[in-house]
C-alpha cells in the first residue's frame, strides 16, 4: 500500500532551503528492524527491503545505527573498522543498495560515527599496544602506573570500574570510558583526526547525507590526567561513574576545533555534489547544555545537536517542555535543536511516563507534542506504533549496561527489541529465526499489518501528523514561545504574527478547565473528542490557528 500522507492538508510544502532544519529523521536500528536471511539479526537487505514503509510516513530520512565491523561488544559501537559493514548486516554492496533506494523514496541518510573510542580489535590498537614506540604507539590514551601500581588517574567509566586497563604488552594503562574493549583514541593526534576525517570521507564519496556523532564529547581527556573531583548531587546514583565531575576525562575545550575540520569536510562534500551535509552530535553528561551550544555556535562547527533533556526524563511535564525553548532561545550565532523522546539508549517514552494511563492515547498525545517542538525531530523505530518498553527476561539480557545494573534500571534491551511487521507470523514477521531479543507479545499485538488495516490506529496518526508538521512551515522553523507551563496545562505558541499556532496539552490524569479562546479555530486534535463544559480532557493536544478574516 503506498500513502502520501502530505496530501492530507493543501497547504504548501516547507521550503528546502536546508533539507535538515526542522526534519522529521527516523531512527533505524539495524539489529532490530528486519531480519532477510533468517539468522535472527537484522541486516542492510532487511532494511532496504522497509524502506517503503518509512517513506509511508512522510520523514525526511533515515539515521542507521552502526552496521560497521565489529566484535560487538557494544553492538556495533565498538568499531574495529570504520570503512567496513560488519557480516552479519550484509556488505557494501547492500549499504550502496540501501542509499540508492532511500534517495529513489527521497529519504535523506544519516549513519552514526564513532569517533571517541573504537574496538580493541581494530587494526590502528592492535598496532599500538605491540610497544611504546610503534607508528601508532600515540593513537590511544596510554599512561603509566603509579608508583604503587594503580591506575593513572581516577576516572571512572560509564559501564562500571575505573576507566583504565593494565596491558602487559605495553607495560601501561589504557584509558576506555565504557567497556575494556573500547580503547580510547588520542584525538588530540593530527594523524588520528585525518584518519577519521579519512573514514568521513570514505562514506560521503558512497552518498550519505549526514552524520550523528556519538558520545562526541568524550573524544578527547586532559593530557595531564588530573583526578575528577567529586560530583555534588542528590540525583539517583548507580554507578562509580555517577559521582564524579567528569572535567578532566571529557569535556575538553579543543575539541570544537576538531569540529571545524569535519563542517569543512562535509561542506566541501555539499558544495561538489549540490547537496547539503549534516553534522548532528549526541551530547550527554553533567554540561550538555553548554556543550550543545559550544559544538554548534557559528557556521563553522556542527548543524546541530540533541541531549538528553527527554531521553531520561522520569515523567513529561509542562516544566521539562519549558527547558527546551529556555535552551535555544534562538539568538544570533545559535546552533539548532534536535529533539527524540525514545531511542536505542534510553527505555521508551511510552514506558517511563504514561503512568498508569492509556498507552494509546498517551503514545498520540506525545507524537503530536513532538512535531510541535522547535528543532529537528528523532522518531526512534516502533514509535510510530506506540511500542512500550518490551520485557526482556533476565537471562535473555545481551546489554552489558543492562546486565551490570539489573534490576536497578530498565537497561537499553527492552528499546532494541525486534520491530513488529506482522502480528500472526513468526516472530511477528521480523524473522524466521529466532531473534537475537526475544520479541515482546505486547509488540506483536500493535504490529505494521494490523494497524495498517485500522485506519483509526498510531500508524495512521503518525502520518497525519507528520504531514501536519510539513504543511506548516512554522512548526519546522518557527519561533516557539511559551505562554503557560504549570501544573497539567503546557501552552506555547509557534511562529508570529498572523500565521502563529497555539499549541495546547493537557499532560495530566485529570481535566483541565480551559476554552478555545475566541478567535482561534481547532487545525488538528488528538484525544480531545469533545470540548464542551470548557474542560480540556487529559492527554488530549490542540493545534490552533488564528480564524479567517
Amino acid at each position: 500500500m503506498t500513502h502520501d500522507p502530505r496530501a492530507l492538508y493543501a497547504a504548501a510544502p516547507a521550503p528546502q532551503l536546508e533539507w535538515w532544519r526542522g526534519a522529521v529523521i527516523y531512527q533505524v536500528y539495524p539489529r532490530s528492524f528486519a531480519d532477510s536471511n533468517g539468522d535472527g539479526i537484522g541486516d542492510l537487505p532487511g532494511i532496504t527491503a522497509r524502506l517503503d514503509h518509512i517513506a509511508s510516513l512522510g520523514v525526511d530520512g533515515i539515521w542507521l545505527s552502526p552496521f560497521f565491523t565489529s566484535p560487538m561488544k557494544d553492538f556495533g559501537y565498538d568499531v574495529s573498522d570504520y570503512v567496513g559493514v560488519d557480516p552479519i548486516f550484509g556488505s557494501i554492496e547492500d549499504f550502496d543498495a540501501l542509499v540508492e533506494r532511500a534517495h529513489a523514496l527521497d529519504l535523506k541518510v544519516i549513519i552514526d560515527q564513532v569517533y571517541s573510542h573504537t574496538s580493541d580489535e581494530h587494526a590502528w590498537f592492535k598496532e599500538s599496544r605491540r610497544s611504546q614506540t610503534n607508528a601508532k604507539a600515540d593513537w590511544y590514551v596510554w599512561a603509566d602506573a603509579k608508583a604503587d601500581g594503580s591506575p593513572p588517574s581516577n576516572w571512572q567509566s560509564v559501564f562500571g570500574g575505573p576507566a583504565w586497563t593494565w596491558d602487559a604488552r605495553r607495560h601501561q594503562y589504557y584509558m576506555h570510558n565504557f567497556l575494556k574493549e573500547q580503547p580510547q583514541l588520542n584525538v588530540r593526534n593530527p594523524e588520528v583526526q585525518q584518519a577519521l576525517l579519512d573514514a568521513m570521507r570514505f562514506w560521503l564519496d558512497r552518498g550519505v547525507d549526514g552524520f550523528r556523532l556519538d558520545a562526541l564529547n568524550f573524544s578527547m581527556h586532559d593530557p595531564k590526567l588530573t583526578d575528577n573531583p567529586p560530583l555534588v548531587t542528590n540525583g539517583k546514583r548507580t554507578r562509580p561513574f555517577d559521582f564524579q565531575d567528569k572535567i578532566h576525562n571529557q569535556s575538553q575545550p579543543e575539541i570544537p576545533a576538531f569540529l571545524t575540520r569535519l563542517r569543512r569536510l562535509a561542506d566541501s562534500c555539499g558544495e561538489a555534489t549540490g547537496r547539503a551535509r549534516f553534522l548532528v552530535a549526541e551530547v550527554g553528561g553533567d554540561r550538555a547544555n553548554e556543550e550543545m551550544k559550544q559544538y554548534t555556535q557559528g557556521d563553522d562547527r556542527l548543524h546541530s545537536a540533541y541531549g538528553f533533556l527527554y531521553l531520561y526524563a522520569d515523567r513529561l511535564t509542562p516544566e521539562l517542555v519549558d527547558g527546551g525553548p529556555a535552551m535555544w532561545p534562538g539568538v544570533d550565532g545559535e546552533g539548532w535543536p534536535s529533539w527524540t523522546f525514545s531511542n536505542h539508549d534510553a527505555p521508551r517514552a511510552i514506558t517511563r511516563w504514561a503512568e498508569g494511563r492509556d498507552e494509546t492515547a498517551f503514545a498520540g498525545m506525545a507524537m503530536l507534542l513532538l512535531m510541535c517542538l522547535r528543532g529537528n525531530v528523532f522518531v526512534y523505530q516502533g514509535e510510530e506504533l506506540g511500542l512500550p518498553q518490551a520485557h526482556v527476561p533476565f537471562d535473555r539480557l545481551v546489554d552489558p549496561e543492562a546486565i551490570a545494573n539489573w534490576p536497578e534500571t530498565l537497561g537499553r534491551d527492552g528499546a532494541r527489541t525486534p520491530m513488529p511487521w506482522q502480528k500472526d507470523a513468526v516472530q511477528a514477521g521480523f524473522s524466521s529465526g529466532e531473534p537475537w531479543l526475544p520479541v515482546d507479545p505486547r509488540h506483536a499485538a500493535l504490529a505494521v499489518d494490523g494497524q495498517e488495516s485500522d485506519p483509526q490506529s498510531m500508524l495512521h496518526l503518525t502520518r497525519r501528523l507528520i504531514a501536519l508538521r510539513h504543511s506548516h512551515p512554522i512548526l519546522r522553523t518557527g519561533a516557539m514561545t511559551m505562554v503557560s507551563a504549570s501544573g497539567s496545562l503546557l501552552q506555547f505558541q509557534r511562529g508570529a504574527g498572523a500565521e502563529t499556532l497555539l499549541c495546547v496539552f493537557n499532560l495530566g490524569h485529570e481535566g483541565e478547565g480551559w476554552s478555545l479562546p475566541e478567535g482561534w479555530r481547532i487545525v488538528e486534535s488528538v484525544n480531545a473528542p469533545d470540548l464542551a463544559g470548557g474542560v480540556l480532557p487529559p492527554l488530549a493536544g490542540l493545534i490552533l490557528a488564528r480564524s479567517a478574516g
